[in-house]
C-alpha cells in the first residue's frame, strides 16, 4: 500500500526531529565554540539590536558587549591607543574577544597582557580609561571584569568566546578593516563627507 502524503510528511517530521536532537547532543555548553570551561564571573547580557549606523552610540556596559555598530570592524591586534567603541563591536560581532586595561596597570601589567596573548588570534587589546575594573575580557553578549593582567581567568575567557555561539557572525574576518596596531586605529578608514 502507498504512503499517504499525510504519512510521508509525518515520517519525514519524525526523522527531522531525531537528526536535530543528535545534533544538538554534540553541540557543546551552548555558551562558546565547545570545548572550554567558562570561567566564573562571566556576565551574560542581552543584545537586542546589531544594525549598522554611523552614529556615535552610548552603550550600557563599558566598554560595549554588542549594539548597533559602525559598518566596519577594527582589525585585531594589540593597540597602544583607545579603538573605537562602534569599531570593535563590530570586531566582537564576527567573534573577536576585546581585552580593555586602564593605563593605571602601567608598564609592567600591559606587558603582561601583551605577552600572555601574543599569538592568539581574533583578539583585541587596547587601553580603556572610562572602565571601573583594571582590565576587562568583553566577547558578543559576554562580559568579565578581571582581577588585573595576571587573573587566570583571562585565557580561559578568550577560548571559551572566540568565535564561541553567542557571536553573531563567528568564523567572520577580524582583518581587512581599520586600525593598525599598535597606534593607529583609525587606518583606512574613509573621511567623513
Amino acid at each position: 500500500m502507498p504512503w499517504s502524503d499525510a504519512g510521508r510528511r509525518a515520517v519525514t517530521g519524525f526523522v527531522a526531529v531525531i537528526i536535530l536532537s543528535s545534533m544538538a547532543g554534540c553541540g557543546g555548553d551552548g555558551e562558546s565554540g565547545g570545548a572550554a570551561a567558562v570561567p566564573d564571573g562571566v556576565e551574560n547580557l542581552t543584545i537586542t539590536s546589531r544594525e549598522h549606523t554611523d552614529a556615535d552610540l552610548d552603550y550600557p556596559t563599558i566598554p560595549p558587549a554588542g549594539g548597533d555598530h559602525l559598518g566596519i570592524w577594527h582589525n585585531c591586534g594589540h593597540y597602544t591607543v583607545e579603538l573605537h567603541d562602534e569599531a570593535a563591536v563590530h570586531s566582537l560581532e564576527h567573534g573577536a574577544v576585546w581585552i580593555t586595561y586602564r593605563p593605571e596597570i602601567g608598564v609592567a601589567g600591559i606587558v603582561s597582557l601583551t605577552e600572555r596573548l601574543t599569538g592568539v588570534g581574533k583578539v583585541l587589546l587596547s587601553p580603556y580609561p572610562a572602565q571601573t575594573a583594571s582590565v576587562v575580557a568583553t566577547a558578543w553578549a559576554r562580559r568579565l571584569e578581571l582581577e588585573g593582567p595576571d587573573d587566570p581567568r583571562l585565557m580561559a575567557f578568550v577560548e571559551a568566546f572566540r568565535d564561541g555561539d553567542a557571536a553573531p557572525e563567528p568564523g567572520v574576518s577580524c582583518s581587512r578593516g581599520i586600525g593598525e596596531p599598535p597606534a593607529d586605529p583609525f587606518a583606512g578608514l574613509p573621511p567623513r563627507p
